[in-house]
Order: structure tokens, then sequence, then C-alpha cells
């Protein structure tokens, strides 16, 4: 346990200092920067001069391995830079957006989550029609693209039926009703293809299971069926399907962008947009950083649920 820990904390930091690194690399090589798109904002034209004279203001004149170097230093000591275009704090800025990310992440992974094992474990017990229903559903899940069905859902449950707000987002603390609310229709757009996702692998994980030897005895001994589905398969299939929603929750760190755009929604996603195209590198790390820290703790929860569900695993 204490060696598997260390690895675990090891492989961490790599990959904090690996990902972090490569994010000031290939941002800084993209054509412009920070100056240049603070100048073109102010004046029409700028004197070449003055464009280096901000350069250095702005600490972007220094070799990249410097420039990386006080941004590791500021890490180390809790400060992660200041927004290069209006002086506020990086975490200040990012902490208010991570929130709004997370939530509608986390509803889109639990909504997928349910609706796809139900759906799975129906087609897979029940089979014939059944599993051929799951197909169609989740090839119709899966060929319909998340922003055009959140147009499609804002047209219908906020325009013409005025159910959900169309943008926007209201934060719990605020109140917790319409936090819901303003997550509904996001969460529903992106919930489409990771639940037929799911669907398929636990419909196929559980059919597996079902055919196993154990299950067959469990059945003849009388066993009730519900029983059986949800002591013993669920959790021989769980596995896959545990490992595909830690995927799933990765993949919406970046998946989110355009929904966040569609619906007016001030999450990480859209802020990294923003600061990508003006070259606002602090802003572009803080964002690298608390994606980075995202994936390992769900990396750690993943594995830790396959310790909970297969003893041997956490045996080994």
């Amino acid at each position: 346990m204490i060696r598997a820990t260390v690895r675990w904390l090891a492989s961490s930091t790599v990959l904090l200092f690996v990902v972090t690194a490569l994010t000031l690399v290939l941002s800084a090589l993209a054509p412009g920067d920070a100056a240049k798109a603070m100048l073109s904002g102010q004046t029409t034209s700028y004197t070449p001069e003055q464009y280096q004279q901000l350069r250095h203001e702005l600490g972007i004149d220094q070799p990249l391995p410097v420039q990386y170097w006080h941004w590791l230093y500021g890490l180390l000591h809790g400060d992660l830079g200041t927004d290069l275009f209006n002086g506020q704090p990086i975490a200040q800025a990012l902490n208010g957006r991570l929130g709004t990310s997370l939530s509608i992440i986390v509803g889109t992974v639990l909504v997928s989550g349910l609706v796809g094992i139900g759906f799975g474990v129906f087609s897979a017990v029940r089979g014939g029609v059944a599993g051929r229903l799951v197909d169609g559903v989740s090839l119709l899940g899966l060929a319909a693209p998340n922003f055009w069905l959140a147009l499609v859902l804002a047209e219908l449950l906020a325009l013409q039926y005025p159910l959900f707000p169309a943008t926007g987002y209201v934060p719990f603390a605020d109140d917790p009703l319409q936090w819901l609310r303003s997550l509904a229709l996001p969460v529903l757009a992106l919930s489409a293809g990771g639940s037929a996702f799911i669907a398929r692998q636990t419909r196929d994980a559980m059919t597996d299971v079902l055919s196993r030897d154990f299950i067959v005895t469990l059945r003849a001994h009388g066993l009730p069926l519900r029983s059986i589905i949800f002591k013993h398969a669920l959790r021989n299939a769980a596995i896959p399907v545990v490992t595909l929603l830690g995927l799933m929750f990765v993949s919406l760190l970046g998946g989110t962008v355009l929904i966040e755009s569609v619906f007016a929604i001030p999450g990480l996603g859209q802020h990294a947009v923003a600061a990508s195209s003006t070259h606002n590198l602090p802003m572009i790390q803080g964002v690298a950083l608390y994606f980075t820290i995202v994936v390992i703790i769900v990396n750690l929860l993943v594995d830790l649920s396959y310790g909970w569900l297969n003893p041997k695993v956490r045996e080994a």
C-alpha cells in the first residue's frame, strides 16, 4: 500500500511538471503573443519599441526556461501569478469558474452512469428486442453531435416551452433550485452520447458475467434474480464501466467548451479558449494545472474503486 502510494505521488508530480512545461512551450510556439494582442486592442498602429517595451514589462521576452522557473517558484509559494490583461490573480479567476465546470461534468457523468447502466442491465437481462432497442438508442445518441443537440434542447425546452433557462449559470449558494435548472440543458446535451457508450459497455459486460458458471450455480440454488444481478453480476461487470466513466470525466474537461459557449456558461473551458486567443500564458498555465489536478484525482478515485469492486486488485 505504501509503495503504491509513493508511486502514485511520484507519477502525479512528474505529470504535473510535464503537462505544465509542454503547455508553456506549445503556447509560446503559437503565432503572436500577449503584447501584440494588447497593443492591437488599444491602437491600430504601434512602434516596434512600444512592442518590445510591453513584452519586457510583461516578462514574456525572457527565455522559456526562465519563465517556467518563475511560474514554478510562484506555484510552490501558492501564487499562480496574475492575469496579463486585467491584473486579477489567476487562482481567484479560476476558482470562480471551477465549480461551474465541475457541476456540468459531475452532473453529466452521474446522469450518463445512471441511465446507461440502467439500460445496459435491462438489455443484458431481457435480451432480444430490448438488446436491439438499446443498440438503436445508442446509435442515435452517438450520432447526434452535442452542440446540435444543445441547440435543439434550447429551442424546445427554453424558447418554445420555457421550462429551463436558455443561457447563464446560477451558483448553488445563490439558489439551489435555479442551479439545477441552469444545469439541466447542458447536462442533457452532454449525457446523450455518454449514456449510449455506457449502456453498450454495461450490456456487453453484464452479458459476459451472466453466462459464467458461478451465476448459473446461483440460479440453480434458487437465489432471486434481483439479488444475482445487483449483488453479484453487476459488481463483477462494473470495472470496465467505471473505467469508461473515468475516461468520460476526463474527456468532458475539454468537451464542455462548445456547450459552455452555446449556453453562455462561464466555465473553465470557455475561459481557456479566451486565454488561448489572447496568448495569456499565465492563465493558460493555470487552466492546464487545474485540469491536470482533476485528471490525477479522477484516476485515483477510479483506482480506489477497482480495489473496492475486486479485492484481488487491492491485494495486488
